[in-house]
């Protein structure tokens, strides 16, 4: 069973760059998507390949949206509330709404339409796989300075945006995580969380320990998401010891070529999928073309219940 998950950073720019070629070649059973960036109307022809496809585009026009692809049509398709678009290679696409997600955590429905989360149950395999883009923030208000920032300083308002963000989204994790066990299946959150753990995880470490992304308080509140008997990080578990393999390349300079890079891209599985995890390989280019700032992160796992 192979999964892959990747932050395409727009689907029409992906599509041109070689995306559908690189799906076909991949032969993924699952693919998760981040920064979809896309209007229904405006997704490129044959966007999702020969896939079934739940995608759920938020409510910002150019921003967000993610989308998970399956072989079969899923069990079931849940997001915050969102109404998401159903897409079957056979069928064209329409709109439906999600399957009931519970009540939703404290503090999360503010972000309900934004096209940042979705998860699916799979139909043949006992396995819940979700897919989330979380919000990169910025730096805390006494960490800003003018002149030294690509962007204006703006008092540390996405800073405690992000931390708003992660307080919520971790109950809501935790019951997702949850929900899937008591429906007798195992949980996988793929996507780019926009968040370095270690030290390994950034090619510069030293230098970006006051950058978002990698702040104490960022990777304190990973360290908490992760233990022996909830959740795993699998290329982790695969590479203890490997710098990266980093799945982010700033556009910028001669970052891609020099691999200096982040890892932020994750599968975080609950334990007895990640027991299964045999492969995790990031495809850093499709014959010689970069897909997206971000590259694909793609795991095998073993097939059939734990």
């Amino acid at each position: 069973m192979r999964i892959a998950s990747v932050n395409i950073n727009g689907i029409r720019a992906t599509h041109r760059r070689g995306f559908g070629e690189w799906m076909a070649s991949r032969d993924c059973d699952v693919l998760t998507l981040q920064e979809v960036r896309c209007a229904v109307g405006d997704l490129p022809e044959h966007a999702f390949g020969g896939y079934h496809a739940a995608y759920d585009p938020g409510s910002i026009p150019g921003r967000n949206g993610v989308a998970i692809l399956t072989r079969r049509a899923p069990a079931a398709v849940r997001t915050w509330g969102a109404e998401v678009l159903v897409h079957a290679p056979d069928a064209g696409r329409s709109w439906a709404a999600g399957d009931d997600p519970g009540t939703l955590a404290r503090g999360i429905a503010r972000y309900a339409t934004e096209g940042r989360y979705l998860e699916v149950d799979l139909a043949d395999e006992p396995l819940t796989v979700a897919t989330l883009y979380l919000p990169k923030g910025g730096l805390p208000a006494h960490l800003q300075q003018a002149g030294r920032m690509r962007e204006a300083p703006d008092g540390g308002a996405k800073y405690e945006r992000k931390m708003h963000f992660l307080g919520g989204f971790a109950r809501q994790l935790a019951r997702s995580r949850k929900a899937a066990r008591a429906r007798g299946r195992e949980f996988l959150l793929t996507g780019d969380l926009n968040i370095a753990h270690t030290r390994l995880d950034v090619a510069n470490w030293r230098r970006s320990q006051q950058a978002e992304g990698f702040l104490p308080e960022e990777r304190a509140w990973l360290d908490r998401q992760l233990s022996p008997r909830t959740l795993v990080d699998v290329v982790r578990h695969l590479h203890p010891h490997t710098e990266g393999p980093y799945s982010w390349w700033s556009w910028l300079g001669r970052a891609y070529e020099r691999d200096t890079g982040w890892r932020i891209d994750y599968h975080l599985a609950t334990p007895g999928l990640a027991r299964r995890a045999v492969t995790a390989e990031v495809d850093r280019d499709h014959r010689g073309v970069r897909l997206s700032d971000h590259a694909p992160v793609v795991v095998d796992y073993a097939a059939g219940r734990n």
